[in-house]
């Protein structure tokens, strides 16, 4: 007999490294289920559930188990009463080892908490290795175990009791376990959960003489209402034996007459997909279009077909969701959204200022947008803010850089899966980007990297406004505004055979050419003071001023990199100044070297305006006043450089 959690964690310890302890017996069943939890790859030192299903999942699982939960519930509810006190905690699990129910005083639930020990929770020994359930359940036996024979280290200092439930076919229903602390336990418990157990099989094979019971169907209305999306169960022949309210909504039909009708009975034409997907007997998850009476909507179906002992269709599970619903749960995950804006972007030379009006043109319109320009230019910027002005942006933004995949992963991520499409797919399959996008806008960088073949299918869903999963049958509709990027010269890799002309036409129906940081000089300083502005606080610097050689040599350097290498100058620069003064001796050498051509003599006192004078002034004099090459020098338009001369009273 243990005496104390201290030593039930040292004969456990002992148990793991060496098999043995001190003379403690171990079963055969224990020590099998041992070498199987390792197979499986369980942390032994895990310390609480780690798989726990959803409420959806759960209530789906609850239905499957219905006469087992009804009797269990009302079995359970009574032992606790008989025990109160004691400590006990009461559990019951289906035949795949997920919790159904429990019972127990205040700290036992709390101590079923601290394990996760709850409603939903997987105790399969693939999950959490050996336990008195997993046991029970396999060697279909009752046992009774200490917490140093767990296989995880986490209840070192109870013992428990699982019987299994047999149905009327014998095969494993359910597992009932109680367990408790190591001292109230006897050797009565045991018997009090067989006995519970014997109980249980005996109402369930009176309950499956009266299946189709008043009760039963009550019960199966109060598990379905309870569901937060729409649910219904066909029969082999498609007709309708259980629907929720919520679905009855989705689907635009009267849930009263409902009951042995089939969906084609109940609602209007041109539904045909929906219910030839049905009718197929086999598991899948994609969105449908649905016709109403007075309108269309969109809704996720998921369907899981019954299948019985001996793999006969015994029916079909739906559940509904409203698409809205379901691409919010994925865009918690993914971040599916734009957060730049026009405010957002610096720019007031005048290229850059036809640019931001040609794309503000964009964002009233939906028409597919082609955004030109270097790498660096700020083209998914440009992407978000068109999104964020426009009639689009509550809905989905998702970018994409079609240079970064490789070419067999392109596909899947713009249409989607099936399952079993390849090999690692997931089950169910997995919806692809025009899907989660539907409503809202697909960026797609570097576009000139698509390979053909998929070319001509992204050309396809511009055209047709379907999608095709791969491994798929059925076309999905699709309502995408798409903005597509490149650095590269699109019309040149039409000519060179690698960039189909239709696509070329069907993207560039707006094209905005985003100029470089090069010819648009006047625009640094503002992006300079913007970099410095959000990179110090961030870094825990505090720069409040800019010297003048330091800007000198922002202005002189040609920035092939363009914006995102200006970032990523000052970032480092900030990253090594130790003062408050960003100074020209923490700028990388290829921006040092090129400050050469500027007066050496510029005192650290001059401002913006101070400094800009004097750019104009050099160049001027170095093109012995031409004004057209010194603005062509400067980045600026002619008029500007016009406007700057009147302005410093330039002779």
């Amino acid at each position: 007999m243990i005496k104390s959690v201290e030593e039930g964690i040292r004969i456990w310890k002992s148990l793991r490294i060496t098999g043995e302890c001190e003379g403690v017996p171990i079963s055969n069943e224990v020590r099998d289920s041992w070498l199987r939890s390792e197979k499986y790859g369980v942390n032994p030192y895990k310390n609480r559930c780690d798989v726990i299903l959803t409420e959806m999942e759960i209530g789906v699982r609850k239905a499957g188990s219905r006469a087992l939960l009804t009797h269990a519930s009302a079995m359970m509810a009574n032992l606790r009463e008989y025990t109160e006190g004691s400590g006990y905690l009461f559990t019951l699990f289906d035949n795949r080892g997920y919790v159904l129910a429990r019972a127990g005083d205040r700290e036992a639930i709390e101590y079923g908490d601290n394990l996760n020990l709850i409603e939903g929770s997987k105790w399969s020994e693939e999950v959490m290795g050996t336990t008195p359930g997993t046991v029970a359940g396999i060697e279909r036996k009752p046992i009774q175990m200490v917490g140093y024979e767990y296989w995880c280290l986490m209840t070192p200092y109870v013992i428990s009791s699982a019987c299994p439930i047999l149905d009327p076919d014998d095969e494993v229903a359910g597992v009932l376990n109680v367990g408790g602390p190591y001292h109230p336990i006897n050797r009565h418990t045991l018997g009090m959960v067989v006995a519970a157990s014997r109980a249980l099989e005996r109402q369930l094979a009176l309950q499956n003489a009266f299946e189709q019971s008043e009760m039963e169907s009550l019960y199966k209305t109060t598990i379905m209402e309870s569901m937060s999306d729409g649910v219904l169960t066909l029969d082999r022949k498609g007709r309708v034996m259980v629907m929720n309210n919520l679905a009855a909504q989705n689907l635009g039909i009267d849930p009263g007459p409902t009951l042995n009708k089939t969906l084609a009975e109940l609602m209007p034409p041109h539904n045909e997909h929906l219910f030839s997907v049905i009718s197929d007997n086999r598991e899948f998850s994609k969105p449908l279009e649905i016709h109403r009476v007075n309108d269309r909507v969109k809704l996720t179906v998921s369907c899981t077909p019954l299948i019985s002992k001996n793999n006969k269709v015994l029916g079909t599970v739906v559940i509904l969701q409203p698409i809205q619903k379901y691409k919010r749960m994925i865009e918690k995950v993914s971040g599916a959204h734009a957060t730049i804006t026009f405010a957002d972007i610096i720019g007031k030379s005048n290229k850059m200022n036809y640019a931001l009006r040609f794309a503000e043109i964009a964002s009233n319109s939906d028409s597919n947008v082609l955004l030109l320009g270097e790498s660096g230019v700020g083209k998914e910027m440009f992407a978000q803010a068109i999104h964020n002005a426009s009639k689009r942006s509550g809905e989905p933004f998702f970018a994409i850089n079609c240079a970064a995949l490789p070419r067999e992963l392109i596909s899947s991520e713009l249409f989607g899966y099936e399952e079993g499409a390849f090999t690692g797919a997931r089950k169910g399959g997995n919806p692809g980007k025009f899907e989660l996008a539907d409503q809202g806008t697909l960026f797609l960088d570097e576009i000139g990297e698509m390979p053909l073949d998929l070319q001509g299918s992204l050309l396809r869903v511009l055209e047709e406004g379907n999608i095709m999963r791969l491994g798929g049958r059925e076309f999905i509709p699709v309502n995408v505004r798409v903005i597509a990027a490149s650095n590269k010269d699109l019309k040149e890799e039409v000519m060179k055979g690698h960039f189909r002309l239709d696509l070329y036409y069907r993207l560039k129906v707006i094209d905005v050419e985003i100029p470089p940081l090069r010819d648009r000089k006047d625009d640094i300083p503002d992006l300079v003071e913007h970099f410095v502005r959000i990179i110090g606080p961030r870094l825990d610097k505090k720069i409040t001023q800019i010297d003048p050689r330091a800007m000198e040599a922002f202005l002189n350097y040609d920035w092939p990199g363009n914006v995102r290498e200006l970032n990523n100058v000052i970032e480092r620069a900030v990253n090594i100044v130790s003062k408050d003064v960003l100074t020209l001796d923490v700028l990388p050498s290829e921006i040092k070297k090129d400050n050469s051509g500027f007066p050496a003599a510029w005192g650290k006192n001059l401002n913006r305006e101070e400094i800009e004078e004097q750019m104009i002034r050099k160049c001027l004099e170095k093109h012995n006043g031409n004004r057209n090459l010194a603005a062509r020098e400067l980045g600026i338009s002619r008029a500007t450089i016009f406007r700057k001369i009147k302005k410093y009273s330039i002779k």
